[in-house]
């Protein structure tokens, strides 16, 4: 499918990106239909030859070099270039010995082909999908809008005033757990936000980005004890996932200190449970206290969809992944 008609910038500064997004007509709100931003290009190029959406103008970032850095931080920290490729993240010794739950993260995207031009700002920023949008153009003609289309119409759950396609991003519940912030610039200034409070539950506005704005870097504090992620997909390869988890906490054995449970791939959002960890960080990692914590994940869990699998199905998925989480941070 060919790529529909659009005109390709190359900025080879920050600077002038951000000041070419504004002047090519991205104020604050949807920016689709005007301008996008391409790094690896393995989601965009993909939704616009399926005519997802078919902007007038690309702004490529591959000669930002400000952005392609990892940067030490005096705590030990990282502070990641958002436009770094996620071929080149898993590579780095310095995030495989502090930040292994990353690791794990960035190997689980995709295929080796797609991590090799893939990168963490474009995995960051995923479009959130759904069975009838990411579909040909030629496919929806042949039913009825939805929200994305353009429609006031969710074909998951018909009676939701909202759009609810999936974020099935692999990095993002790795960073939440991390404690990651994003720096986010725009011509109108810069803002620093904690990557937990980036993300919204609604399938069309997604992330609490406007069109006017990058997400430039990404800062990792300095790693903490234990932490892992676990992506569960029908098959392995390129597969998205229909449940991931991350989980970190300090402690050693079944001592659980400050523990961060993530689950995602199951809603338009990631979502923290709170009342889990709040049951681990007062019982331990026991048997029975990881059991408890899983009873408790019913009600935070929220409105899971059918996409991708049965409701049923993806609540079980995600009990599971954070049974087999929690037992591997004990014995870490």
């Amino acid at each position: 499918m060919l790529l529909p008609e659009h005109t390709l910038h190359k900025p080879t500064s920050l600077s002038d990106c951000l000041q070419q997004l504004s002047d090519l007509g991205a104020g604050e709100q949807e920016r689709h239909d005007q301008v996008q931003l391409v790094a690896g290009g393995t989601d965009v190029i993909f939704n616009m030859r399926l005519k997802f959406f078919q902007p007038d103008h690309l702004i490529s970032l591959r000669r930002l070099h400000e952005l392609q850095q990892v940067e030490e931080l005096p705590d030990g920290g990282l502070r990641i270039g958002t436009a770094c490729r996620l071929v080149d993240l898993a590579d780095d010794a310095r995030i495989q010995q502090r930040f292994p739950a990353l690791r794990q993260a960035i190997d689980a995207v995709a295929s080796v082909h797609i991590r090799n031009m893939g990168t963490l700002g474009g995995n960051i920023c995923l479009e959130t999908r759904c069975w009838y949008t990411n579909n040909s153009d030629d496919w929806r003609e042949g039913r009825a809008g939805c929200f994305k289309t353009d429609c006031e119409h969710c074909h998951v759950i018909p009676s939701s005033e909202q759009c609810h396609a999936i974020n099935n991003a692999d990095t993002p519940p790795a960073l939440i757990a991390l404690g990651a912030t994003l720096t986010i610039q725009s011509v109108r200034g810069c803002r620093v936000l904690p990557i937990a409070e980036f993300y919204q539950p609604d399938g069309m506005a997604h992330m609490a980005l406007a069109a006017d704005e990058i997400v430039t870097h990404v800062t990792l504090p300095a790693s903490i004890d234990r932490a892992v992620f676990i992506k569960y997909t029908p098959r392995r390869g390129m597969d998205f996932s229909i449940g991931a988890v991350a989980v970190r906490c300090d402690g050693q054995g079944e001592e659980a200190i400050d523990p961060v449970i993530v689950i995602a791939s199951i809603s338009s959002s990631p979502i923290i449970l709170h009342k889990p960890a709040e049951i681990i960080a007062e019982q331990g990692l026991g048997d029975d206290a990881i059991e408890a914590a899983i009873e408790h994940m019913r009600g935070e869990l929220g409105e899971v969809t059918n996409l991708y699998g049965r409701a049923t199905y993806k609540k079980q998925i995600a009990k599971t992944l954070v049974r087999r989480a929690l037992r591997q941070i004990r014995s870490m």
